[in-house]
């Protein structure tokens, strides 16, 4: 019994630690300011001028966020930057695009823990 319950605790605090130092792959913000990964999102979304202008000096604000909070491995400051990222893009864009670019986020962010709820709920 006690090698079981040593083993669940076990389980427990990897679980915990290895979801602590990373619970969300923040890797695709830095990207956004990529010139190519930039220039793809703007024809997929059809975004103009004016709003392309915008777009990048919100990725670029949120590069420098995210490298901060990331930086001091502040998690709760690197979501801030995610919803700074959101709230100023639907500000940016039509509500059409905004939810092409909300889905792009969305898979870009969250796709590990997506695969871990499809491969769940499979079973």
């Amino acid at each position: 019994m006690k090698k079981i319950l040593v083993l669940v605790m076990v389980a427990i605090a990897t679980a915990t630690s290895s979801f602590a130092k990373s619970p969300v792959k923040y890797e695709s913000l830095y990207k956004l300011n990529n010139e190519r990964t930039f220039n793809s999102i703007v024809r997929f979304l059809n975004a103009n001028n004016d709003q392309k202008d915008q777009l990048m000096y919100v990725f670029y604000r949120t590069e420098k966020k995210l490298k901060k909070a990331l930086g001091n491995e502040d998690f709760i400051a690197a979501e801030k930057v995610v919803k700074y990222n959101l709230d100023n893009s639907r500000y940016i864009l039509d509500d059409k695009q905004y939810k092409m670019y909300e889905a792009v986020i969305n898979v870009s962010i969250y796709k590990d823990t997506e695969d871990l709820i499809a491969e769940n709920s499979s079973k």
